[in-house]
């Protein structure tokens, strides 16, 4: 009798193995939410993140503001300890912020996808370790030899200040290529397709047996490669896996595919990583990419400015500096420069080639030869058109920015009177379709740089 009485009891508990968390939040948490969007002030990430001062109080008699985010991470596996992540939106996310917290196993309270409110008024807005770069929203602060850093909410101020909305939206994750993820993108769940882990981490380099996630010989984190080979060599970025996490002795895969992880940073904030929720976030069923072979390409296109600036467009859409076509012992180029007479003046000005058929050929790589002096910062930004009007204001036109990270690591204060040009690394340009333009911008920032630029070939490598 008291078997089935236990089993009437167990399985009344359960309808149809349903599992999900209730969206019920009970009438506390509903009325301070209720409370607190009728009173409050919402802040957007960005605004919330300016007030990082040093990790400075929140003035609680005079703000009652908040900030609503979608849970990007989850502790279930393990793999994140006493804190969680927001995004701005559960869709094309822009920006994140960090919350830590005295408290396990979140993901029962702050699943993935959920909606929540937090409260800031109290609470405190700075670095969890000084100078790794995580704007972190906590509940106290600590200060010792090396700054001050916030501490992790308490019991208390989770429940009055971490509110959560009854929604759980599916967080789509932001699709991005393993060389655009930058610091902007901590705390946001991203997708990176085409990606592998390094041959001598899954045993088809030197060593035949592959690895696992966590190394059994580290005490906290271990770090495996990720690496993309979408064009001439190896694009790399950080997988962190902690050791507490569950799927810690599983074997890495060895084949090519997608991950879905959160960007974060290591102890130390010294390098970007992504952190899995979980290794069903890892899809890895495609044969190992190759590799693409620099002598399968050839030069389709090439503008070394020997006659000046022929079909290419100057135009102007801030101040009256601009690039100009010019030579030294015949090498043509085009020169731009923010620098007059002891000033730096505001300049942004368009160098925008003639239409180009992109669906001419395939895999095009598009290669930059550029020097420098007087250098004070990176002016040079390139964008690609397809319905840029000749003539017309660039303003009008849709750009999309190309070469960004290939751009920001080209040598300063090369100089250019010895004809020696530092050549960009091969940009990716596949991407463009029918015909198209490209733009090469000297952007001053505000009258903020004055580098003297040359630019003297532009090539096109295409298969």
């Amino acid at each position: 009798m008291l078997i089935l009485v236990a089993s009437v009891a167990m399985t009344s508990c359960v309808q149809d193995d349903d599992y999900t968390i209730p969206s019920s939040l009970g009438d506390e948490e509903n009325k301070a939410l209720t409370l607190l969007l009728e009173t409050g002030n919402e802040l957007s990430f960005a605004e919330v993140k300016a007030l990082y001062q040093g990790g400075e109080f929140i003035d609680p008699e005079d703000t009652n503001v908040y900030v609503k985010g979608y849970v990007s991470s989850s502790d279930q596996t393990g793999n994140f300890f006493k804190e969680f992540f927001i995004q701005d939106s559960p869709t094309n996310p822009t920006s994140g912020l960090k919350v830590i917290l005295n408290q396990v196993d979140t993901y029962n309270q702050f699943n993935l996808g959920r909606e929540v409110y937090i409260s800031l008024q109290g609470l405190y807005i700075g670095e969890e370790r000084v100078g790794n770069g995580v704007i972190t929203i906590g509940g106290g602060t600590e200060t010792d030899q090396y700054g001050t850093t916030v501490t992790s909410l308490n019991e208390i101020q989770i429940r009055q200040k971490v509110l959560r909305s009854s929604v759980t939206e599916t967080i789509t994750p932001l699709n991005i290529g393993l060389t655009a993820i930058n610091g902007d993108h901590v705390g946001l769940l991203v997708k990176v397709d085409n990606v592998e882990f390094a041959d001598d981490e899954v045993g088809l380099a030197n060593d035949p047996i592959g690895l696992n996630y966590f190394d059994p010989t580290e005490t906290f984190d271990t770090k495996r490669t990720l690496q993309d080979c979408s064009g001439f060599e190896y694009s790399q970025f950080i997988l962190e896996t902690s050791s507490f996490a569950s799927f810690k002795n599983e074997e890495l895969p060895d084949k090519n595919g997608s991950i879905t992880a959160v960007v974060s940073k290591t102890f130390d904030g010294a390098s970007l990583i992504l952190a899995l929720n979980s290794t069903d976030d890892v899809d890895m069923k495609n044969p190992r990419c190759t590799l693409l072979d620099i002598e399968d390409f050839d030069v389709v296109f090439n503008e070394g400015f020997d006659n000046g600036l022929g079909d290419w467009e100057v135009i102007n859409t801030l101040g009256t500096q601009e690039w100009y076509a010019s030579s030294y012992q015949g090498e043509g180029y085009v020169r731009g420069s923010a620098y007059d007479d002891g000033d730096i003046l505001e300049m942004i000005s368009w160098l925008i080639s003639p239409s180009i058929d992109f669906d001419a050929n395939e895999n095009e790589r598009l290669i930059l030869h550029v020097a420098d002096a007087f250098s004070n910062g990176q002016p040079l930004k390139a964008y690609y058109s397809n319905d840029y009007v000749s003539g017309t204001n660039p303003d009008d036109a849709t750009w999309i920015e190309i070469g960004a990270s290939e751009i920001a690591t080209l040598p300063e204060n090369t100089g250019f009177f010895n004809n020696v040009y530092d050549a960009t690394g091969l940009i990716n340009i596949s991407m463009i379709e029918g015909d198209a333009v490209l733009a090469f911008v000297y952007d001053s920032d505000d009258a903020s740089i004055s580098s003297t630029l040359d630019l003297s070939n532009v090539q096109i490598l295409a298969q």
